[in-house]
């Protein structure tokens, strides 16, 4: 699968820009998935865009949400124009809720635009673009402020609002799970430590995110771990007892169901895409 590569000088793990600007990959017309979210706006062309098995004519302006993982391509695209704003799980720690949100648009026919709606997303994918390109202080929190809105805003227009809350212990945990850090990383431990029991903790997180606390749990634990394998210089080992591992190829087993990458070769793309 395609990681984001982000172009120097940016270290974020987000990109904004016109197709030409982010380059060819962003029209390929060869199936491929990402590990990263893609947000399209398309302006103008011909053509189609297939997601995984839907075949979906351009119709612009239009706008679409394609999620990690899934299976797409261009087909048969002329004169295509517009923006992709790409950025990794790690750019919604801020608002959790808005990956259940994104998985939802990801699944729904793309969205095509009035012109009141069009002006509304492409002012905000020029705010986007602007405050990426110049940078300064409190860029990052403005960025995802930014993507939060549009997301928000999106799902708005295709009828699919954001998971609605469902009390203190489901948002406490959300919080809990995406914050970097060394765990704990069992729905039991997190129950007592919520004073809930692993059973009421599984049904309020599923009923607010539509996912299990253990699926919650399991992706931040590979964060964590992705996180220590490209910035640290420590062994898969070591990476495996940060993240609760006691037996180091448990750990590989684990890393690779969730990825489909060992992590020796996640390190080393990892390496490539940084250099």
């Amino acid at each position: 699968m395609h990681r984001l590569e982000v172009p120097a000088p940016h270290t974020l793990p987000f990109a904004v820009g016109t197709f030409d600007a982010i380059g060819p990959l962003s029209r390929a017309d060869f199936p491929h998935r990402h590990t990263f979210h893609e947000l399209v706006h398309v302006t103008g062309g011909t053509g189609a865009h297939v997601v995984d098995t839907a075949r979906r004519p351009l119709r612009p302006p239009h706008f679409g949400v394609i999620a990690p993982g899934q299976v797409h391509q261009w087909a048969g695209v002329r004169g295509l124009t517009g923006h992709v704003v790409l950025f990794t799980d790690d750019f919604l720690l801020d608002h959790p809720a808005d990956r259940e949100l994104l998985r939802r648009l990801s699944e729904r026919p793309w969205l095509h635009l009035d012109e009141h709606a069009d002006a509304r997303v492409t002012r905000l994918i020029a705010d986007l673009e602007d405050e990426y390109r110049r940078g300064g202080a409190g860029t990052e929190s403005v960025l995802r402020a930014l993507v939060h809105v549009l997301v928000v805003r999106v799902g708005r227009l295709l009828g699919t609002p954001p998971p609605a809350p469902t009390g203190a212990v489901a948002a406490e945990f959300v919080r809990l799970a995406g914050r970097p850090g060394p765990g704990p990383w069992s729905v039991r431990a997190h129950a007592e430590r919520l004073g809930v029991t692993p059973g009421h903790l599984t049904e309020a997180v599923k009923a607010a995110t539509g996912r299990t606390a253990a699926q919650l749990l399991r992706e931040a634990r590979t964060r964590e771990a992705q996180r220590f394998l490209l910035r640290t210089d420590l062994t898969v080992r070591q990476v495996a007892s940060r993240v609760g591992f006691a037996d180091p190829a448990y750990f590989c087993r684990f890393f690779r169901r969730e990825t489909g990458l060992s992590p020796g070769d996640f390190r080393r793309g990892g390496e490539k895409h940084h250099d």
